[in-house]
């Protein structure tokens, strides 16, 4: 019986090289997009052709009517889920904090932060021994910007993924004897749109002499390492972070 896992932002990047893989290594796999469901179905075919079953869900993360709905129509199509990756993320234009407005600031810890809040309580409310859950795993998608603090790039973006390793560490205390297993991994310089989308399209390429390895990753390297802690194979791991960001 294949297990199912949730993957918040799973129509692009990351969430979307994740995907895929879950369904290549025997899971059922939802995704949540924002607006582009051309690329939420490309997602959805890609998953299917490999055999298992997929759902594309619209929805706001940051929207806790969204988010408890999102859980609703996944536990009516595919039950309970044992896995739920928080890869949902917003990230605004490279600027310094003097120019940033309060609308960009309230959105970026709104969806990453709130977001990955709501959806950590959904997926604690069905996953927790105490709900008649049967466990699960959760991993959260952090960044190494929580480390080095994203000076004149996006200190926002870089203050909410501090949050998020912070929750991470406390909600893996807490549901820990409930079967559920939280963790979190801190990607770093890695090719996906969400660059272009800062305003910085090569921003890889212009800062890998940065990375110890000297290039960029990949995002199929993130999600390898998202599906081992969201497996049985990392069963005896939780409150913990890998950095998939060569070294820096």
């Amino acid at each position: 019986m294949r297990e199912t896992i949730l993957i918040t932002g799973g129509s692009r990047g990351i969430g979307a090289a994740t995907a895929m893989l879950a369904a290549k290594g025997g899971y059922d796999v939802a995704i949540t997009y924002h607006r582009d469901r051309t690329a939420a179905q490309a997602i959805v075919d890609g998953i299917e052709k490999e055999g298992a079953r997929a759902l594309a869900l619209q929805g706001d993360v940051a929207s806790e009517i969204d988010v408890e709905r999102i859980f609703a129509e996944v536990d009516a199509e595919f039950g309970a889920i044992s896995a739920l990756v928080n890869n949902a993320g917003l990230l605004g234009r490279q600027t310094t904090l003097d120019t940033m407005d309060l609308d960009r600031v309230q959105r970026t810890l709104s969806v990453n932060v709130i977001g990955v809040f709501l959806c950590c309580r959904a997926a604690v409310r069905r996953m927790a021994f105490r709900h008649g859950g049967n466990g699960g795993s959760i991993v959260n998608l952090s960044s190494v910007a929580a480390r080095l603090g994203a000076p004149r790039e996006f200190i926002d973006y870089a203050a909410s993924k501090g949050a998020v390793d912070t929750m991470t560490i406390g909600l893996a205390n807490e549901v820990a004897d409930q079967g559920i297993r939280v963790n979190a991994v801190r990607p770093g310089l890695i090719h996906t749109d969400i660059h272009a989308l800062s305003g910085d399209p090569d921003r890889v390429e212009k800062l890998k002499s940065r990375v110890p390895m000297a290039r960029g990753g990949d995002a199929i390297e993130v999600a390898k390492a998202i599906l081992w802690l969201a497996s049985k194979e990392s069963s005896y791991t939780t409150a913990s972070f890998i950095d998939v960001a060569g070294g820096r």
